[in-house]
């Protein structure tokens, strides 16, 4: 029996798409190790989002091969996607295997296992993602956190922002079969799941390549029909899609969680046309009062690039006030990557990093104030907690879940037992009292 070490960096769908990987292994007949221990073989399941994700996934590779000289090194994903030629020239990498060819993983190994005596052999398996329209379907039986489980439900993205590599990793729109989706998440929901999180590369864009219906608030309210799921959240949204009609019939579906991420990048007109995001930040707002008017003060959270080529100072104080028009539950910050093929690369007036470090610490102080804010409304309440985990902070044991709308609660079990209704992977009635840290309420 051969050990196999899998290694993820990057998104949701990636780890939702690893997850699969190491349920095909382990059902082969392979043992699954820690990635710092001696393995025969390492698949490290790559990102290109920023140069940053590139030269981790490089330095995993090389760390696989450090690990052990004689290994099989299989590089997956994005970054072999979009930098084939590096990753082929690459001694660390033994196999390269670009996406949509991930389900093939165990037969594709296997096959280069069979034919590593032979010197010459070539060692990539990777597919024009621009020219391929299908999905590559998977189906996740399990996962490592048996609360909540991701669920992958379209790949690719035809929208074309000026500073994003992913289409040419991801390549177009493929979504996946409602009945696929719908007989993995019962199967889930059977085995004692109580949350499904929806997740892709461009959520919003399901189901545009179907014929007909089948687009997301249909599926959503499909799912919304499996007995024993108790929750159902989305991944990221693109906000042209958030319309009152839309936000109503989200709200009708007593699963939906509250908690919605609506991706903005700047909250600057300007900004945004030269980003190519298609909407502007009047539009935006509707689609915030639209969630904000079907439902009872939900948790909006968002996406924000700082240091963008050409972004001047006005534009900045602009995104500022922007942001504390909206009041966010949480924001993720980022600082412009520039990548190579992207139309945002050879625009001018780029921003030194020295000014888009400034320009993300006051929006770090933002994103700070109004989380907790957000969560301070919480002290006080009732809330309804799905516990996940449980942890000693303190002195003292805790079970740690969210509400949902995303709030992370810390429930004192020190002295209560099952028989009070406080478990791991249960819902539990708790009485919010304050913060235990900055992160954390209980």
């Amino acid at each position: 029996m051969e050990n196999v070490a899998l290694y993820n960096l990057g998104c949701k769908v990636n780890s939702y798409e690893m997850e699969v990987m190491r349920q095909m292994f382990r059902e082969k007949g392979y043992r699954i190790v820690s990635f710092d221990e001696k393995a025969d073989i390492y698949i490290v399941n790559t990102c290109t989002v920023t140069n940053i994700a590139d030269r981790k996934s490089r330095q995993m590779l090389h760390r696989a091969r450090q690990l052990n000289p004689d290994a099989v090194v299989v590089a997956v994903g994005c970054y072999v996607q979009t930098g084939r030629e590096a990753v082929e020239k690459d001694p660390a990498v033994d196999l390269a295997v670009g996406n949509n060819r991930k389900k093939d993983i165990v037969a594709i190994l296997e096959a280069y296992l069979r034919e590593r005596k032979d010197k010459t052999l070539g060692g990539a398996t990777i597919l024009d993602i621009a020219r391929t329209y299908e999905y590559e379907e998977m189906q996740l039986k399990g996962t490592a956190e048996h609360t909540r489980a991701y669920i992958k439900i379209q790949d690719g993205c035809n929208q074309f922002c000026s500073y994003c590599a992913i289409p040419y990793a991801r390549g177009r729109v493929r979504s996946r079969r409602q009945e696929d989706i719908l007989r993995e998440i019962r199967g889930l929901a059977e085995a004692g799941y109580r949350e499904a999180v929806l997740t892709g590369i461009h959520i919003s864009s399901y189901g545009i390549d179907f014929n007909g219906s089948g687009r997301l608030v249909e599926l959503v309210e499909r799912i919304g029909e499996i007995p024993g799921l108790d929750r159902i959240r989305l991944g990221s949204l693109e906000p042209r899609i958030v319309t009152p009609e839309t936000a109503k019939r989200l709200a009708a579906i007593p699963q939906l969680c509250p908690h919605f991420h609506l991706s903005l990048q700047s909250g600057c007109d300007a900004t945004l046309k030269r980003m190519n995001r298609r909407y502007t930040t009047g539009e935006y707002y509707k689609s915030v009062e639209a969630l904000r008017e079907a439902f009872h003060e939900p948790a909006i959270t968002t996406d924000v690039i700082v240091g963008f080529p050409g972004e001047t100072e006005e534009e900045f104080a602009r995104t500022k006030e922007f942001l504390e028009k909206v009041r966010f539950y949480e924001m993720h910050v980022f600082k412009y990557s520039r990548r190579a093929g992207t139309a945002a690369a050879s625009m001018p007036d780029q921003v030194p990093e020295p000014m888009k470090a400034q320009r993300s610490g006051q929006l770090l102080d933002m994103e700070k104030q109004q989380s907790e804010a957000f969560r301070r409304r919480y002290i006080g309440r009732t809330v309804e907690v799905l516990l996940e985990e449980e942890r000693r902070m303190e002195g003292r044991t805790y079970c740690i879940g969210h509400t949902k709308d995303y709030v992370k609660v810390a429930v004192d079990t020190t002295e209560r037992t099952e028989k009070d209704g406080i478990a791991i992977n249960g819902l539990a009635e708790v009485r919010v009292r304050g913060f235990l840290t900055d992160e954390i309420l209980m």
